[in-house]
């Protein structure tokens, strides 16, 4: 039986291999990133939500609701411009609700994966917080 000359075979196993394994790792880090702009926005939706249900004269207006959730994000890493805060309303009796919806529109590190997955670049990430007055 005759040994075989295997001089870089592991070479080429590894240069096939490599793309497939850079998707995975660069896959794991975007997905990563999204669950991370998804929490701080939804908690930035229920900081202003907690600010909206406080029952107080003057009533606190949707100006105020926003300028909370937005000062939430603020050294988070995410970028406000990035994220739409709205507040239908303001201002009520005990018991009405106060929802305040975030949309977060995450800008991919890496361009090509919405191509590759086919999903839509920036990828919209929507919140709602509803809170009822005390």
């Amino acid at each position: 039986m005759r040994k075989l000359n295997e001089h870089g075979v592991v070479a080429a196993e590894f240069a096939l291999l490599l793309p497939v394994l850079l998707i995975i790792l660069f896959g794991t880090i975007e997905f990563g990133m999204i669950m991370y702009g998804r929490e701080v926005v939804t908690n930035a939706s229920r900081e202003g939500a907690r600010v909206g249900i406080i029952q107080r004269i003057p009533a606190v207006t949707a100006g105020e609701i926003i300028t909370v959730a937005r000062n939430y994000l603020t050294g988070t890493g995410i970028n406000t411009a990035q994220v739409t805060i709205t507040v239908p309303a303001s201002g009520g009796a005990t018991g009405t609700p106060v929802t305040v919806t975030a949309i977060y529109r995450y800008p991919w590190l890496i361009p090509y994966i919405p191509t590759i997955m086919g999903l839509p670049s920036p990828l919209p990430i929507s919140m709602t917080t509803t809170m009822r007055h005390e």
